[in-house]
């Protein structure tokens, strides 16, 4: 959908001016794994509109196929504003305006199951189950476990402005326990479901999932596998200009690590740096740091990574940057860095994400 992001600080009511960008959580994670070098396909509809043509041109131009986005003629392109505030604060506003959009009206019939399953990874939101009964069977028919489906990653992305009913929520549980990779905020699981025992509470409730990521805004995330493991990495001190996208750019770069086969701590690290990024920007998408870049970064020693501190331009690395960066190797970090590639045991789930070349 379209994004207007406010050009100044305020209420909606008193914002006069807007800036026109893209957003969309599915399509959030297909640009920056495109702008990454990954192989991206975004599948949805959109209206025969203006807004329309600017979606499907802005998401192709990050390097994304859109070959598969249908074009509606009798339902408009879904469109959204935002005051600049933090989600997390009671002054933030959102006012979404999607009820009879094309995106809603994506259903088992519209969506091709071949090209659903064609990639390495099915990246779905929950956002899309919450916008019609139709995109909720969808949602439902994709998560459902069958045989030769590829590595099926969900992010729960509760919205309650998008539910009716807070028991309605509940459908979020559902789904999540049909996926192989799922992404949910602590505070997510305690305002949808309740669960107000912290990241082992909510694994506990989803013991499904090969693997569980618990994201804790700046005290960083804990990841369970299905092998019993957990793991936990702090986030590095950000800069925050603005918080929307985010939770999108950690998928992404969990992902993208999930790709490489590096070990969980690292797919973690890699998730606090695409969402640093796009913290450190107004707009839901930035451009990713370098692989090389945040290899660096990823291999830290806990000491280091742990007085990281990133700011507004930190993903365009300089010589000085990188001098820091083996600075601090050398200061902190006593051994091998822990970032480099390793073959790990996998689940037979994450072992069916070598299968093929379209992620997201």
């Amino acid at each position: 959908m379209v994004t207007f992001l406010p050009r100044h600080p305020g209420r909606l009511a008193e914002v006069p001016s807007f800036d026109r960008a893209i957003g969309g959580a599915e399509s959030n994670v297909a640009c920056t794994l495109a702008r990454a070098g990954h192989t991206a396909r975004w599948i949805s509809r959109v209206g025969a509109d203006g807004f329309g043509d600017h979606l499907v041109t802005a998401i192709a131009g990050c390097g994304v196929d859109v070959s598969l986005v249908r074009r509606d003629p009798r339902r408009p392109t879904g469109v959204y504003f935002r005051t600049a505030g933090d989600r997390a604060t009671g002054a933030h506003e959102v006012a979404y305006y999607r009820a009879g959009s094309a995106a809603s009206a994506m259903s088992v019939g519209t969506v091709p199951a071949a090209a659903a399953d064609s990639g390495r990874v099915l990246h779905l939101s929950g956002i899309s189950a919450a916008l019609s009964a139709d995109c909720l069977g969808l949602l439902r028919a994709l998560t459902a476990r069958r045989a030769g489906r590829p590595l099926v990653s969900f992010d729960v992305n509760h919205r309650p402005g998008l539910w009716d009913d807070a028991a309605d929520t509940r459908v979020l549980l559902d789904l999540a326990r049909g996926a192989d990779l799922v992404f949910v905020g602590e505070d997510e699981a305690a305002d949808a479901w309740g669960l107000t025992g912290g990241p082992d509470a909510v694994r506990a409730a989803l013991p499904e999932p090969a693997t569980l990521v618990v994201k804790r805004g700046a005290a960083g995330a804990v990841a369970y596998d299905r092998h019993g493991g957990r793991h936990a990495e702090p986030a590095p001190r950000v800069g925050v200009v603005a918080a929307p996208g985010a939770g999108d750019a950690f998928a992404a770069g969990f992902l993208a690590a999930t790709l490489r086969d590096l070990p969980v701590p690292t797919r973690l690290r890699y998730g606090h740096l695409w969402a640093a990024a796009v913290l450190t920007v107004p707009g839901d998408l930035a451009e990713p740091p370098s692989r090389a870049h945040a290899d660096r970064l990823a291999a830290l020693g806990p000491a280091a990574w742990g007085t990281l501190r990133l700011g507004p331009g930190w993903t365009k690395s300089t010589a000085a940057d990188e001098r820091a960066v083996e600075e601090a190797h050398a200061v902190h970090d006593a051994g091998p860095p822990r970032g480099e590639p390793t073959t790990q045991r996998r689940a037979p789930d994450e072992d069916r994400a070598e299968r093929s070349e379209a992620p997201a």
